[in-house]
């Protein structure tokens, strides 16, 4: 029997059958998006019946997250999503940095869709029944951990809902893999690296431990840091896309040259964010997104998700996944940086540093540091009078606190940034120089 005998889809077998499948469920998304006060007046000039036109697609105005952050909680329940709140069955914490989280609600029906998503990952990267895994992945209110782990069981395989280091010591994570002897690791990139770093300082030899596989999200995944995880783990790493207002979205296959994207389980475009027109292929821009399934509760329709993308329609790959286009980041993000999954916007941090009357200016930097982890490095300088290591040391915690990321704060002498800055016509504040 096939392992996809209790999911809602299987794997499309022609772009024909993927156009079918979008055709139909964008109407039904629209129509369910209608529903909505907040996308009611929206949609008034937008026919149903022609979606597949691109002109008349277009008409859909992009939702992006300063028009939800603009949103109180009760507006966002009352007047975004649908449904009430009958027949929810799970949350879901929204990825952004606002210090107000959303969480989205979830349906049977949305869920047993998402499902499909999360197992096609594991499949991607040839990992199937009888294996074993070692999950160390937030969980709780976080989705990717408690939504692989239990693809995982469908697909047949034994998973150690470990946690992140968090729930459960990395020491002891170390001691469970090698006690369980787990084929696939599955967590963010910076913690196997962190985890890697303890193996190595407690005289521990990862490289020859049962990992072989290794399955990561959430966080971008350079060409350094994969080289640095295979080389500490002595397996193969796989990434995977997703985001909690669709779901996961893609996973690598065995090129690991670009994601496979379930376009039968979401509408994406890859638009010029000037235009929001379409790029051409391998040109890149804005990754946006419309669930045709998960939106019984939000209607996420053409999402921006702030992800700069390339796309090509055949990929690297043979096998049942070639049918799906390959989208590649380009690593970069507009409008805000990704750090340890947690999506931290650009104007807010700005506004942030700027009502600190102790920082005259600043510049934040995304950086692989020697241990090929990503960090933000902060360069702050303070105004006459204040002790720099004091600012430093109360910026770094504040931002902790605000944003869920830990920077890296280093203090410039006054005057260093404004010489810096001169060249350009727009302060690069925001630069990602990841390796």
């Amino acid at each position: 029997m096939s392992i996809y005998a209790d999911l809602a889809l299987t794997v499309p077998t022609s772009r024909a059958q993927i156009a079918a499948t979008q055709s139909e469920r964008k109407v039904i998304a629209v129509e369910r998006a209608r529903q909505s006060k907040f996308w009611a007046p929206r949609l008034e000039g937008v026919n149903s019946a022609r979606l597949d036109d691109p002109e008349e697609w277009a008409k859909i105005s992009i939702l992006d997250k300063d028009q939800l952050r603009a949103l109180s909680a009760e507006q966002f329940y009352r007047d975004f999503c649908i449904g009430g709140f009958d027949g929810v069955c799970e949350y879901w914490r929204s990825g952004g940095s606002t210090g107000k989280p959303l969480f989205y609600p979830r349906t049977s029906e949305d869920i047993r869709y998402n499902m499909v998503g999360f197992t096609r990952t594991y499949e991607c990267a040839g990992v199937g029944a009888g294996e074993r895994a070692h999950l160390s992945f937030p969980l709780g209110i976080h989705p990717a951990g408690h939504m692989w782990a239990r693809a995982g069981q469908i697909m047949g395989i034994g998973v150690n809902w470990a946690g992140s280091g968090t729930s459960l010591p990395s020491a002891q994570q170390l001691e469970l893999i090698s006690m369980l002897e787990p084929t696939v690791w599955m967590g963010m990139s910076s913690y196997g690296l962190h985890l890697a770093n303890l193996a190595d300082s407690l005289g521990i030899d990862l490289a020859s431990n049962s990992v072989k596989t290794v399955l990561c999200t959430a966080e971008a995944v350079s060409a350094a840091k994969r080289t640095k995880m295979e080389r500490a783990w002595g397996a193969t790493l796989y990434d995977c896309f997703g985001m909690t207002e669709i779901s996961m979205l893609g996973a690598e296959g065995p090129s690991r040259n670009g994601f496979h994207v379930w376009t039968d389980l979401a509408y994406i475009e890859v638009l010029d964010p000037e235009t929001w027109l379409p790029v051409a292929e391998g040109e890149p821009g804005r990754l946006v997104c419309t669930a045709l399934f998960n939106n019984n509760a939000t209607p996420f329709l053409r999402w921006d998700s702030g992800d700069i993308v390339t796309w090509r329609e055949h990929g690297d790959d043979d096998g049942p996944y070639s049918v799906f286009p390959v989208v590649r980041h380009a690593h970069r993000t507009a409008g805000f940086f990704k750090v340890s999954g947690v999506n931290v916007n650009h104007q807010e941090f700005e506004d942030f540093l700027f009502q600190n009357r102790e920082v005259n200016d600043f510049k934040a930097e995304l950086v692989t540091n020697d241990t090929g982890l990503d960090l933000m490095r902060l360069s702050i300088e303070v105004c006459r009078g204040a002790e720099p290591a004091a600012v430093a040391k109360s910026v770094a915690s504040d931002t902790k606190a605000t944003f869920e990321v830990t920077p890296e704060v280093i203090w410039l002498e006054t005057g260093t940034l404004a010489k810096e800055f001169e060249s350009s016509v727009k302060a690069p504040r925001f630069l990602d120089n990841r390796e």
